[in-house]
């Protein structure tokens, strides 16, 4: 049985930058409120002409060539967004055609802010069990487009983005464990609750916008993250002390650092880019993972902890070692 490793990393942002100044004549709010309740500054948004997988595949040709990777060597594809450029055909076998690979399975994985971890699960237990040996593994989003700019407490949040691995059957351990979880009963704390989502290229049904109650959300977040963060130590008889790097998923810096306070974690081992790059969904943590990379704070041989809680509720964390 093989064991999956990142081999590469890549991430892309829309070059349009909306600051919370930008903001402030948008919408009734200010730029000292947006970042004392949520830690962005700016966020990404990508143009007009921008699909989802436009952003996924410069993120996904990066991580290639990071990799020292030529698409022809991919064997799988696996997506995670909530912002497809169609209903169908999924944006990953979009992102297929784009890189010119041919046959290999492609597909989306729709877990909202854990589309990351839930897709790097699906490719890690993929190559485990030789059913492929070199995949890419994406978050990719266009977030900005299901946002009601009207609507205060949910516009300050969210950006565009994308992030992308590539997963490689190794005989060196690299993914150590995954742990998914979901539970609908909490899906009206954080949804879109009405509406058809038009794609990426058009306009929206005016419906379709996220709706959250912020206080619900944080409350389950926290908890969530520290339990998932325990969960996935145990499974590999480790401890808190042995973790180089937490990179959770982007959503607030407040449950961000109230996570790294229950861990006992100094912020300075906490990978974070959503002053940056604001709640990018399921690109958040390859974003934060690549700049973590490519600047040299994360190196081989580290351990890391991926973990993420998104609408539905779904959750999930990646223990690994990079």
């Amino acid at each position: 049985m093989s064991f999956a490793r990142i081999t590469g990393s890549g991430s892309y942002l829309p070059k349009r930058v909306l600051s919370n100044r930008d903001l402030e004549a948008m919408v009734d709010t200010t730029a000292q409120w947006i970042v004392e309740r949520t830690g962005v500054r700016q966020r990404h948004i990508a143009a007009e002409d921008e699909s989802t997988c436009d952003l996924a595949e410069v993120a996904v040709r990066r991580a290639l060539e990071a990799a020292e990777r030529s698409p022809g060597e991919i064997d799988l594809i696996v997506l995670g967004t909530t912002t497809p450029d169609k209903i169908f055909p999924s944006t990953a076998c979009l992102l297929q055609e784009r890189l010119g690979i041919k046959n290999c399975p492609a597909f989306d994985v729709q877990a909202v802010c854990s589309g990351f971890i839930y897709a790097l699960d699906i490719a890690h237990r993929y190559i485990k069990t030789e059913g492929a040996t070199r995949a890419l593994v994406i978050g990719a989003e266009t977030f900005s487009r299901i946002v009601d700019w009207t609507d205060r407490t949910t516009c300050v949040l969210f950006g565009d983005g994308a992030g992308a691995v590539v997963l490689e059957a190794s005989d060196k351990p690299g993914i150590l464990s995954c742990h998914l979880h979901a539970d609908g009963q909490y899906q009206s704390l954080l949804h879109v609750p009405d509406g058809i989502y038009r794609g990426c290229r058009s306009q929206p049904d005016t419906r379709a916008y996220v709706k959250m109650q912020g206080g619900e959300v944080f409350k389950f977040a926290v908890k969530a993250m520290e339990q998932m963060a325990h969960e996935a130590l145990s499974a590999n008889s480790m401890q808190k002390h042995e973790l180089d790097w937490l990179i959770p998923h982007q959503a607030n810096s407040r449950i961000i650092e109230a996570v790294a306070r229950k861990l006992n974690l100094p912020m300075e081992q906490v990978v974070t880019t959503v002053d940056r790059h604001g709640n990018t969904s399921a690109a958040s943590i390859p974003l934060a993972l690549d700049e973590a990379i490519r600047d040299g704070r994360i190196e081989r041989g580290q351990l890391l902890l991926l973990e993420a809680v998104g609408a539905g509720f779904t959750w999930g964390s990646a223990l690994l070692r990079y």
